[in-house]
């Protein structure tokens, strides 16, 4: 039986602290949600809590970098819940891409108001922003200088890490929400200006991403066989020819620099398979081959000489900037990394790269932790190689913006933004994105569309965007699985290295089994143990001990007053919050929890797993097991990021207590 309540006051830092998955995204998708509907097997449900406020959730199923995993309770036991994979086996049942897709924006456009929008860029951010103002009723045009939809998306990521038939799925369903028009092979500067579309539109958002490659100031640069790495990846994906030599190396360490030296080596095979069949290759070949291909195509990639490719970074193998997945990837591939070099200058002959000249690292940061590398004197060495692709990072091209235009550059050649809303130094144009923050993961993009979508509606409108209504449950007979700590974190399947073909998608995903399992190891952070007994109820505790002895964790401590210390923060902070704290304290004015004589129930919620048998063993019923959910304001359904940002203020875990 569940008993629910909107009127009961909660303290907001306090229940940030239940929400760490939800608090670490950036668009503030509630994982722990749709996770448990997962494990209870109502799949079509968790797709909505997970899609609603993700327009990009197929997407970030596959390639999202999840923080929501960093931040993940769970982790401190033995492993985090597997929450990106856990959304992408949503959205192959549910999502645009599946074959039973649910419409989940049905209803939710609201009727049109008299604005128009103007989006520059059809990336992550542009397509999240259009998306929601489409559903709070704004007509939007977006305008792509690409031929494609999709950003970096579509043009940056390899393809066997996200198919382009779930890029252009999700974009169709995006455009569909509402009155959105897409224009593309429109680029700012070319066809059109920032100031032709003040002039023609209400509000403008600039999202074009960072599409330049980082620049390498070392001799030899200029040499035939040197490419920056997103043109490379620009090349690629878009299918454009492209010349690649047989013994590739790849300058950088970060995620971009994975994405080089794995696409360079599916390159290396597309290009050079001359259909020698039926012939077993020696395995030293096999991992001679960069991308540890089919085994019935790598005599191929032989033949052409393309045998190895490299990765040369500053950093150590504890530094590199790189997630630990894609180093362990690219490594499985294949890739051979040499960490802790720098590039000195790149040996030519005959005007063609034939080797890279490096250092070894000293160190890559200073005492302040600042990008300052130094080298060890006279540790030169040679890489041979005769292609070398650097992928150092991605820089922003903000060349089409007029000193007329009156948007601001910061020092970083980034656009200039108020972090709150996305406006830029000229009223009613806004920018977010990579173009203003520089590269960062997709989550955030889409995060700031739509934050932006909101900045928008509310300087148009005028209008703050509601705070979310925190709903209450209170749970009757609440149970967790009693083999909750014993539950195994399910590997994610991949395909084998000998069918890892050109383009085909490496992650598998899970099957219903798997993800109904490793679901049900999510600890259910936003359900708590709440003490509220009452003298006319019967239930006040009786400080029995019961819970402290039942409690797995032993996050449970009772103790006298005597033996806690209370700072002037502390009863001050407690007095100004009185009002939240009425059953703990009782008729306890905080000024006398320092002097007066009693016992405290003090909990660790760092520690607790939310078994329930604290409230199973109370004799009292004094304890009891509560949810927390968030409830939108919004007419759209959204809950607006800029809303739970402005609610919800970064707190560490702390300690509650219940005194008696």
């Amino acid at each position: 039986m569940l008993h629910r309540f909107l009127e009961k006051k909660v303290d907001r830092d306090w229940l940030n602290t239940n929400f760490p998955c939800m608090m670490a995204c950036p668009a503030h998708t509630n994982a722990g949600r749709y996770v448990e509907l997962i494990a209870e097997g109502n799949f079509e449900e968790a797709y909505r809590h997970a899609r609603e406020p993700n327009p990009l959730a197929s997407i970030c199923g596959r390639v999202c970098a999840h923080p929501c995993e960093t931040a993940c309770r769970r982790g401190a036991i033995d492993k985090p819940i597997a929450i990106r994979a856990l959304k992408r086996f949503l959205t192959e049942r549910h999502g645009p891409e599946s074959r039973n897709p649910i419409d989940v924006n049905a209803g939710r456009v609201q009727p049109a108001l008299p604005f128009r929008i103007a989006i520059v860029g059809a990336g992550p951010v542009g397509l999240s922003a259009a998306h929601d103002l489409a559903l709070m009723g704004y007509s939007v045009t977006l305008y792509e200088a690409s031929q494609v939809p999709g950003g970096m998306l579509y043009l940056g990521l390899p393809e066997y890490r996200l198919s382009r038939d779930v890029v252009e799925a999700q974009v169709r369903e995006i455009l569909a929400t509402g009155d959105i028009t897409l224009k593309l092979n429109h680029a700012a500067g070319r066809n059109f200006s920032i100031a032709d579309l003040r002039r023609d539109y209400d509000a403008v958002l600039i999202a074009v991403g960072a599409h330049r490659s980082r620049d390498l100031t070392i001799p030899g640069v200029d040499l035939d066989g040197v490419y920056k790495g997103i043109d490379f990846l620009l090349n690629v994906n878009l299918g454009f020819r492209f010349t690649i030599g047989k013994k590739v190396l790849v300058i950088g360490g970060g995620n971009v620099a994975m994405d080089v030296a794995r696409s360079a080596a599916r390159e290396v095979l597309r290009q050079h398979v001359g259909g020698v069949e039926n012939i077993e290759p020696s395995q030293e070949n096999v991992n001679a081959v960069a991308a540890r291909e089919m085994m019935d195509v790598s005599l191929s990639a032989l033949r052409l000489g393309a045998q190895e490719v490299h990765l040369v970074c500053l950093e150590n193998r504890a530094e590199m900037p790189a997630s630990i997945e894609e180093i362990e990837e690219a490594q499985e591939e294949g890739i051979i990394i040499h960490a802790g070099l720098g590039p000195k200058r790149i040996v030519g002959k005959d005007g063609r790269v034939v080797a890279l000249e490096a250092l070894k690292t000293k160190s890559v940061f200073d005492e302040n932790h600042r990008f300052s590398p130094t080298f060890f004197e006279n540790s030169e060495t040679q890489i041979e190689c005769d292609t070398i692709i650097m992928a150092i990072g991605q820089a922003a091209k903000l060349d089409f913006l007029l000193p007329d235009d009156g948007v601001e550059i910061s020092p970083r050649g980034l656009i200039a933004v108020n972090p709150q809303t996305l406006m830029t130094t000229a009223a009613g144009v806004f920018a977010g994105g990579d173009c203003v923050f520089g590269p960062r993961l997709i989550i955030d993009s889409v995060a700031d569309g739509k934050r932006a979508a909101v900045g928008i509606d509310e300087f148009l409108r005028g209008q703050k965007h509601p705070e979310p209504i925190v709903e209450v449950e209170v749970m009757d007979r609440y149970r967790m699985p009693l083999d909750l700590l014993d539950l195994v974190r399910q590997p994610i399947p991949m395909l084998p290295l000998n069918r890892r073909t050109g383009v085909t998608e490496v992650e598998i995903g899970y099957d219903e089994a798997s993800a109904m399992a490793e679901a049900q190891r999510c600890l259910h952070c936003w359900v708590n143990t709440v003490f509220e007994g009452t003298p006319q109820d019967g239930t006040m505790c009786i400080l029995c001990g019961g819970c402290v002895d039942v409690c797995p964790e032993d996050c449970l401590q009772l103790v006298s007053l005597d033996r806690i210390g209370f700072s002037d923060e502390t009863t001050s902070r407690i007095a100004d919050v009185r009002d939240l704290m009425g059953f703990e304290l009782d008729d306890i004015k905080a000024d006398e929890l320092g002097v007066i004589a009693g016992s405290a129930m003090l909990k660790d919620e760092s520690r607790c797993i939310r078994c329930g048998l604290c409230a199973a063993r109370c004799p009292a019923g004094t304890i009891t097991m509560e949810s927390f959910n968030l409830l939108s304001g919004e007419p759209t359904g959204l809950i607006s990021i800029d809303a739970i940002d402005r609610s919800f203020r970064p707190a560490p875990p702390v300690a509650s207590a219940s005194v008696r």
